[in-house]
């Protein structure tokens, strides 16, 4: 966790956002990742996003099975996913999503938009062309090679 929260006063003397995270396996980094929104112009590069991108391309895998996640701060709603889709067994945090919200970093307003019929969102949402969407969903359905995930 300390070395979470070393990268995350790093980033802010370097530019970035006040966030960083660490992965671990065995009690070995496997790979580390601070936040690089500003840094990228990626709305989607969080520490724990960028920290997992590196770790799955060490491990040369999508799943990051038997790891575990020291992040300076409690998981985005963005962040939180990718950790579940990892595979990442446990999440250890320092910075509370309150502490977050202190300095501007909120992210209640998502909660509060998934949460909402789509109607009710604040962008717009509609389904569009399901039947040929659903193309893909039957060729991956009946594709024999495929890999699970």
């Amino acid at each position: 966790m300390q070395r979470a929260i070393n990268l995350s006063i790093e980033n802010v003397g370097n530019g970035g956002g006040p966030f960083g995270a660490v992965i671990v396996k065995d009690g070995e980094i496997v790979a580390e990742g601070v936040n690089r929104v500003t840094a990228n112009n990626d709305p989607t590069a969080h520490a724990e996003v960028c920290a997992i991108r590196a770790a799955c391309q060490h491990v040369g895998s999508f799943k990051l099975d038997g790891c575990e996640i020291y992040t300076s701060c409690e998981p985005c709603p963005m962040c939180l996913s990718a950790i579940y889709w990892a595979g990442i067994r446990r999440i250890f945090y320092g910075n509370t999503k309150k502490d977050a919200e202190a300095i501007n970093f909120g992210d209640n307003f998502i909660y509060d938009e998934i949460a909402k019929p789509y109607s009710e969102r604040s962008i717009p949402t509609e389904q569009m062309m399901h039947d040929e969407a659903l193309e893909a969903f039957r060729a991956w359905e009946e594709k024999e090679d495929k890999v699970e995930y």
